[in-house]
This record gives C-alpha cells, sequence and structure tokens, in this order.
C-alpha cells in the first residue's frame, strides 16, 4: 500500500509539473514559440553542411574508393542531397523572418533554388580558398607531419570550412542557415568565426580553441591566429531610443601578413592592425597599429608594462 501511494505521489507531482510547463508557454515570451514546423531544421542544416564538407574533400571524406572515372558521381551525390536539404531550409527561414510561421510557398522554394545554386557555384572557388588555407596552416605549424593530418585533425579547417561555406549563403542576406553553421562547427572546435566576416586567402588558426571572430571583422592574407583570440567590439552603440545599433562596424581589421599570439584582445571597428604587425600575447588593444609594428606585454617588478616597437 505504501508503495502505492508512493507511486501516486510521485505521478501527481510529475502531472503538475507539465502543467506547470505547459502554461509557461502561455506567457507570450520569444521563447514560447510553437511555431517549430516552420522554423529551419537544424539538424537538417548540419547534414548539409556535412555534405558540403565531403565536395569540399572528396578523397579525405568519402568511404568509398575514387577515381576518375567515378568522382562525378559521387560529387553530384552529396550535391544533390545538399540542395535538396537547402531548399526547403533556406525557403523556411526566409518566410519565418517575414511572417514568423508559415509554410514555404512555391515562390519562397524558387527563391531558395536560386540561392542554392549561386552557393554549389561558387563551391569550387571554396575549395580554392580551402586549399590556400591547408598550405597555411602545414607552412605555419612545423609539428604538421603532411596535408592529410592537417584535414583530418586539425579544428580549425573545420571551422574555416563551415565558415567559408555560411558567408556565401551570409552575402546573399540567408537568414539563420549561415549562423547555424558557424555555430554547429564551434561547438565541435571551439572557434566561433562569424559567417559575415570577411577573411582573405591563407588563413590559419593554430590551435584554435577559444577563437572569436566578430561579424564585421576584416582579415586579408596570410594572417595567422593563435588560441584565445578575440576580435571583438567595444561597447555597441544605440540609437535615440537605446535600441542597438546593429549594422555598426564594431569589429577591427587585420591586414596582410598579421600574426595575432595567444590570448589576444583586438577590440573596435576603428581598430586598423597594420600589415605585418606582430601582436604579442595577452594583449589588450582598442587603438589602432601602424604597420610592421610588434606590440608585447611585459612584466616588471608586478607592473605590466606594453611595449610598442616599429621594425
Amino acid at each position: 500500500m505504501k508503495a502505492d501511494n508512493a507511486a501516486h505521489s510521485s505521478e501527481r507531482a510529475l502531472e503538475q509539473a507539465i502543467d506547470a510547463v505547459t502554461q509557461s508557454y502561455t506567457l507570450g515570451r520569444p521563447i514560447d514559440n510553437l511555431e517549430s514546423t516552420a522554423l529551419p531544421n537544424r539538424r537538417k542544416i548540419i547534414e548539409a553542411l556535412y555534405h558540403l564538407e565531403h565536395v569540399a574533400f572528396m578523397g579525405f571524406y568519402s568511404t568509398k574508393a575514387l577515381s576518375t572515372f567515378n568522382l562525378r558521381h559521387y560529387v553530384s551525390e552529396h550535391i544533390y542531397e545538399a540542395a535538396s536539404i537547402l531548399v526547403e531550409q533556406i525557403a523556411r527561414a526566409v518566410v519565418y523572418v517575414r511572417k514568423c510561421g508559415a509554410s514555404p510557398e512555391p515562390t519562397d522554394l524558387a527563391r531558395g533554388e536560386v540561392l542554392v545554386n549561386e552557393l554549389l557555384a561558387q563551391i569550387p572557388s571554396i575549395r580554392e580558398a580551402l586549399a590556400y588555407d591547408v598550405e597555411a596552416a602545414f607552412r605555419g605549424d612545423p609539428a604538421a607531419k603532411s596535408i592529410e593530418e592537417i584535414i583530418f585533425s586539425y579544428p580549425a579547417i573545420q571551422a574555416i570550412t563551415a565558415y567559408r561555406f555560411a558567408h556565401e549563403l551570409q552575402l546573399r542576406n540567408v537568414p539563420l542557415v549561415p549562423r547555424i553553421m558557424a555555430e554547429h562547427a564551434h561547438n565541435l572546435t571551439g572557434i566561433e568565426i562569424h559567417p559575415g566576416a570577411k577573411i582573405g586567402k591563407r588563413f590559419f588558426i593554430d590551435h584554435g580553441t577559444g577563437v572569436v571572430i566578430g561579424e564585421t571583422t576584416v582579415i586579408g592574407d596570410d594572417v595567422k591566429l593563435y588560441q584565445g583570440v578575440t576580435l571583438g567590439a567595444l561597447s555597441m552603440p544605440r540609437d535615440a531610443a537605446g535600441e542597438l545599433i546593429r549594422e555598426a562596424r564594431r569589429h577591427p581589421t587585420l591586414e596582410n601578413g598579421v600574426t595575432i599570439y595567444a590570448g589576444a584582445t583586438i577590440l573596435g571597428g576603428e581598430t586598423v592592425i597594420g600589415e605585418n604587425s606582430v601582436i604579442g600575447s595577452n594583449v589588450w588593444i582598442t587603438e589602432s597599429v601602424p604597420p610592421n609594428t610588434r606590440v608585447s606585454y611585459s612584466a616588471y617588478h608586478a607592473h605590466a608594462t606594453q611595449r610598442v616597437e616599429t621594425r
């Protein structure tokens, strides 16, 4: 009898919890939205990114023997799967932003097809950029024993690959989808690259964990970052109504050939790190640095000093 009473008591407690949670969805907050069927599907978008990664590195991702005779067949398998998924997910994203919950109409799907075809047409250029990125990793890391090791195991390549695909969608004003791609890579690698950032050729992130690259960051060619680097914003400006001005330039520019060592923080949309400059570990920068400058942070007798040397 006691066991039955305990079971009934536990069931009542569960039912009360269920009632309370259900009631909490009537409060009208953004998190109470029930239009999940109209939202883009995160799992499907990640699946599409998986297919695009395969296309970018077929010889490294494929579990099947590849040759010049069957390559087109296997590439087409992944491209058709990615296209099928992304057309619907992009249409959902566009409709959701426009109507806040509705099924895509034929015109929305047609627009999705146009955007996906534009993305897929950029894959040769994306692969060229990734080839440069992999080369930069191999040349920049003496511990790297081979190109294969870099592609298979370096988190930076996974994060940069997701970024380069997501960036193409961001350029076409696709909502939600590019950020989902980028944040998936962030979850896997610890490297956060906003798809709105502009990144040049031969980009390398060594080690990588904790790197943050903000939305309006501009990075030139041959730039190298180490772990824990933040390319972030200062306090964001607000309009007369007190709302954040979201379109303002908030993040720094790194010109060609810049190296940023571990733990450095560089902030602000007006901050420019001049070409071929080297920023040492744990430096905090909110002002521009001239080209060919070395900035370091040293401790002497418990007093921290920032040194600026022009080479």
